[in-house]
């Protein structure tokens, strides 16, 4: 099964080709451009070089969330027109189920982490076992400190930290007296090798949809609409 990925969830922009299971080419970009600017000429990239078209691919899959609100509705955006174009079905991935996937390889407790501000990340946790994760809590946006206490009531003595609120996450269980662990530098940011690796255990779930019906995954509303909602 081929799959072309993306991920435009925060900062870095990224978009990968993949074959049942095995990454035939990804391209990378984390230089402060915006994703309306460098996800396509990635995408075009990638499927050059792997001298593919999207009308060869079996399934567009993005992340859909949690994550920026601009960077997610370019992501999106692109996906459905990607996928309306060729006709072919999408997977949407959760965020964080794919950045679990980059340290799967890691035994013990993952806690998934993006930086969702207002004393807040955007988390989930997994457990790894000879590469296989299980997932233990639901995608939410949480406090650190609620999410100190559940890593302290798991009684894990491995704790691998991933995503681009790892750091953030890292300070606050060293002070708190919880050992943890960064995950690796080329693996602790979110990269749509990731997605296209979840997107095929969903795919082979059943997970596929339309690309009408993919849509984003914000966990909390834009601001705008909350300024609305006030008015």
């Amino acid at each position: 099964m081929k799959i072309l990925a993306l991920e435009t969830s925060a900062k870095a922009v990224s978009a990968a080709v993949a074959e049942d299971g095995k990454i035939l080419c990804c391209g990378y970009q984390d230089t402060g451009l915006t994703h309306s600017r460098t996800l396509m000429p990635i995408v075009e990239g990638i499927l050059k070089n792997t001298e593919l078209t999207v009308s060869q691919m079996d399934a567009i899959a993005v992340a859909v969330g949690p994550g920026s609100f601009t960077g997610i509705r370019i992501g999106v955006a692109a996906a459905k027109g990607l996928a309306f174009a060729a006709d072919k079905p999408t997977v949407g991935v959760s965020t964080l189920a794919a950045m679990a996937r980059n340290v799967a390889f890691a035994d013990g407790l993952i806690v998934c982490a993006m930086d969702a501000r207002r004393s807040q990340i955007y988390n989930a946790l997994f457990s790894a076992r000879d590469g296989v994760l299980t997932r233990l809590t639901p995608d939410r946006a949480i406090s650190l400190e609620e999410v100190a206490a559940e890593v302290t009531a798991t009684g894990a003595s491995q704790i691998t930290l991933v995503g681009d609120g790892a750091a953030l996450c890292q300070a606050h269980f060293q002070h708190a007296g919880i050992p943890c662990r960064l995950a690796p530098p080329h693996l602790v940011m979110q990269n749509a090798s990731s997605v296209a690796l979840e997107a095929l255990e969903l795919a082979r779930a059943g997970g596929l949809q339309s690309a009408q019906s993919l849509q984003p995954a914000y966990l909390r509303p834009p601001h705008a609409v909350k300024l609305k909602d006030r008015m």
